[in-house]
């Protein structure tokens, strides 16, 4: 019978908020794959907890994962946990998840404290709709191409950042999103967590003076559907109406329906994008 893979979330900060079912799953394993053994170490320490640990991390993921697997289909139940919060997220677990169901074996998640969840609902931000970047690239080509897609994400945003990274995402942000509320959250659930609201610029100011410490979550606000309708106008304003009416046509719209849509966006009546049209061909 195989074993069982038990995702298993850890503290981001106190210890107090590990969950009595990750303690006794921790205890009651065959194996823990941790992230960082020695960081690991500490929690397993601070619990009393004694099962043995091997390394699985961003540079033996996929060959550690082959191993682990292995023990898997032998029945040995594993907990795979990361430094910090839930595993698998923004993290090289998602390898080894992937691979687990590839070779249909059982997983499970023991849920728990993450990051990004705890920073959203801190933000004063709308969290209906939201979404996860995790760490910006570090490849340049890859990270404009992302931050000019975020340019018109609607959706609140969420994105890590290290302290010595802080003040350059945050000048591009300013440079590519433009005017923003951003709520910088540190050193979440620690003696010293700090929830700081403020508007992009005023962050990106701040921080070309102040040394930040800690690692940070960042939660943006997106693009607004006001701002939206004004830029969607503004492109409207360079197009011909006839133009704009065969603009809907193109997507499949039959003429009376383009005619409709093309007097919204201009903020006219129908009657009037009728009277034009029949008046030029006329």
């Amino acid at each position: 019978m195989a074993g069982i893979l038990y995702l298993c979330a850890t503290p981001i900060g106190n210890l107090q908020d590990m969950t009595p079912r990750g303690v006794e799953t921790l205890r009651t394993v065959d194996l823990i794959a941790a992230e960082d053994t020695r960081n690991s170490k500490k929690l397993l320490n601070y619990f009393d907890i004694h099962t043995p640990m091997t390394s699985y991390h961003e540079y033996n993921k996929v060959e550690k994962a082959k191993y682990l697997i292995g023990l898997l289909q032998e029945g040995k139940n594993i907990a795979l946990i990361s430094d910090a919060g839930t595993p698998a997220i923004s993290d090289p677990g998602e390898v080894l998840v992937r691979m687990c169901h590839e070779n249909q074996l059982p997983v499970t998640s023991l849920p728990g404290p993450a990051a990004c969840i705890t920073a959203l609902i801190l933000s004063g931000l709308p969290t209906r709709r939201f979404c996860f970047e995790g760490f910006l690239p570090g490849d340049k080509r890859e990270r404009r191409e992302i931050l000019e897609e975020l340019a018109g994400e609607t959706r609140t945003m969420i994105i890590y950042e290290a302290p010595h990274h802080l003040a350059g995402t945050l000048e591009e942000l300013y440079g590519c999103l433009g005017e923003r509320k951003i709520t910088l959250c540190r050193e979440l659930t620690k003696k010293f967590e700090t929830i700081i609201p403020m508007t992009l610029k005023e962050a990106a100011e701040y921080y070309r003076e102040e040394s930040p410490r800690g690692e940070y979550v960042l939660v943006l606000e997106g693009k607004s559907k006001e701002e939206l309708r004004r830029e969607k106008i503004a492109s409207w304003k360079v197009m011909s109406i006839e133009e704009h009416v065969a603009y809907y046509e193109e997507q499949g719209m039959d003429h009376k329906s383009a005619m409709k849509q093309a007097a919204k966006d201009r903020g006219v009546g129908k009657r009037e994008i009728y009277a034009y049209l029949h008046g030029s061909s006329t």
